[in-house]
């Protein structure tokens, strides 16, 4: 594999042309150093300290020109990259092999895809909103760059920031001397400059300007935005991939046996398309054992407790309790979570130590304080057995009786995926098969709405963390729920102290039946969650931006919008989830 190096000397095309793969690797930085998030380190023109917390943004439409002036469309280039996420790059296939002097590309996206049908991306294309959270649901559209943080105003208090860049007039065009061979395999790093683009050539101040933006026409702040991007990007180096970059993942599917029954998974359609796991494939043969293995006591050191005791079915598959209470009597610290629409997360537990579902229900059993077994002694038990045929039910899952953990977290896997909820009242309404009435449609109106004095919004802004139709985000937020953390939450995973205090973004379906409520059920009702976010909201250094750019204490309700917001939650109750009794 040759170097790709950068042209010395004009553009020519190469006589003998072949597809390559090319990489653009787009990173962030600040003043041509490294971003560190949650940072106080940077300034604007006006001298306000600031941090970042997010960069996430959508590129799309590259294309590459020739010496004569012509030009290279690279078709379906369409890419997301997040900071946090730790995205950055962009393959593009296919590529004719020559020599190119200028590289251009969309930050955004046009018209057509930015007002595509978001329910027909595949699971791991960059439009599909539950992967990249920009999209902006019911109000059409996706935002094209989300930038979000922290800044200390004249009294020193944290505020917080979003600048939030969208609609279809501020796609922006940049375009960039890139004089390079594209050989085989060829990376183009590119420079983000985020200084730039916040202080050149129209300086942004946070005080004067505002401290969010949502695009709207004549918004000045977007309209900075869009001046500034054309001059924030520029090339870094030309490198060659190495294999291992190159080299790209194809899971197997692990123990499938010869004959399986694939399970018909079930979702609404304007649901974003999940990404289930390519190595464990939904078959009934496993749906069923996982099924068997949830509600069977046995999991568990005395035979008292299975996985239902804490999620029951009807319940939305939580417990009811303030904190979990395991097999012996010993309760936990937080709260038992719902366990449904888990097929379209990332992470698990409210501080997301866990990457994959098949890793999370393993870590239950094995707690000391929750279900406090051994995985041996499980295993053990399940072989001797003598009221189910374990033996059989693992030989049509996995096609051998053995009996290992492994499979066993592979069936609750498989089941856990199968609990998906989508036809409440709000699903109905939206088909047109029933109505709001009033107030169910005042509290939707202040859910989607963000609060914004300045340009005369003034609703609840619900919908940036809790936004689009699975009402949840793959995001850990700290809801300012508290000043000082006996739970220090996401840091204890990521070791960040930027993380503190920070959980996982719930869903809101099913809300009405899953008190009470937050990592600890420190709130026993609807009422106490939306009186909190008006009122309650504890600023702190990791405060979520989208919280810290309101008032102290959060969005100032009435106590009639404050009624209705909790009866458009009430809509987002799924009937399969409630027993005759709640």
């Amino acid at each position: 594999m040759k170097a790709a190096l950068l042209a010395a000397i004009g553009c020519a095309l190469t006589a003998n042309v072949f597809a390559a793969t090319l990489q653009i690797e787009i990173t962030p930085k600040v003043s041509g150093e490294s971003l560190q998030t949650a940072s106080f380190r940077y300034r604007t023109a006006a001298g306000e300290t600031f941090s970042i917390t997010r960069v996430s943004y959508l590129v799309s439409d590259f294309a590459l020109q020739r010496k004569d002036g012509s030009w290279l469309t690279l078709s379906n280039t369409v890419a997301w990259l997040d900071f946090d996420a730790n995205r950055k790059s962009i393959w593009l296939d296919n590529v004719p092999s020559g020599e190119f002097c200028t590289m251009r590309f969309l930050v955004g996206l046009n018209t057509n895809l930015n007002h595509a049908d978001v329910a027909k991306f595949p699971a791991n294309h960059p439009l599909n909103p539950n992967l990249n959270g920009l999209h902006w649901s019911w109000q059409g559209g996706y935002i094209f760059l989300a930038l979000e943080g922290l800044w200390r105003n004249t009294s020193g208090e944290l505020d917080g920031w979003a600048y939030h860049l969208a609609r279809d007039t501020n796609a922006t065009r940049i375009t960039l001397a890139a004089p390079l061979v594209v050989t085989n395999e060829t990376k183009l790093e590119l420079d983000f400059d985020l200084a730039t683009l916040l202080n050149a050539p129209r300086p942004l101040s946070f005080g004067k300007d505002g401290s969010s933006t949502h695009s709207r026409d004549g918004d000045p702040i977007s309209a900075a935005l869009v001046v500034n991007l054309a001059g924030a990007f520029q090339v870094h180096k030309v490198t060659s991939l190495t294999d291992q970059e190159i080299a790209a993942a194809h899971p197997k599917p692990l123990y499938l046996p010869a004959k399986f029954t694939p399970y018909p998974f079930q979702m609404s359609a304007t649901f974003p398309i999940p990404d289930l796991p390519r190595d464990n494939p939904l078959t009934v043969e496993r749906v069923t054992l996982g099924k068997t293995l949830f509600f069977d006591k046995q999991l568990s050191v005395n035979n008292a407790q299975s996985c239902a005791d804490c999620h029951a079915p009807d319940k939305a598959f939580t417990d009811g309790r303030r904190t979990a209470r395991g097999a012996e009597g010993d309760f936990g610290t937080r709260n038992s979570m719902p366990l449904f629409n888990l097929a379209w997360k990332k992470e698990f537990f409210w501080d997301g130590r866990a990457i994959s579902l098949r890793a999370q229900v393993l870590q239950p059993i094995q707690n000391p304080i929750e279900m406090h077994e051994t995985l041996t002694n499980l295993c053990d038990k399940l072989r001797t057995d003598d009221r189910t045929d374990y033996a059989g039910l693992f030989a049509a899952a996995f096609g051998s009786k053995e009996i290992t953990a492994e499979k066993v977290s592979l069936a609750l896997e498989n089941y856990l995926l199968t609990l998906t909820s989508f036809n409440a009242k709000f699903d109905r309404v939206l088909r047109g098969e029933a109505s709001f009435t009033a107030q169910e449609r005042r509290g939707f109106e202040l859910f989607s709405t963000e609060y914004d004095p300045r340009r005369g919004q003034y609703g609840a802004d619900c919908f940036h963390c809790h936004g689009g139709p699975l009402f949840q985000s793959q995001a850990f937020a700290n809801n300012g729920s508290d000043g000082a953390f006996r739970d220090l939450g996401r840091e204890k995973v990521t070791g960040k102290t930027s993380d503190r205090g920070k959980f996982a973004v719930p869903s809101l379906r099913n809300v009405e039946l899953t008190a009470p409520y937050m990592h600890d059920g420190r709130f026993r009702t609807l009422e106490d969650v939306v009186r909190h976010y008006s009122s309650g909201v504890v600023r702190s250094a990791t405060l979520d931006p989208n919280l810290a750019k309101h008032p102290d204490g959060g969005v100032p309700l009435t106590d009639a919008d404050q009624q209705a917001l909790v009866a458009f939650l009430k809509t987002l109750t799924d009937a399969q989830f409630a027993s005759a009794e709640r």
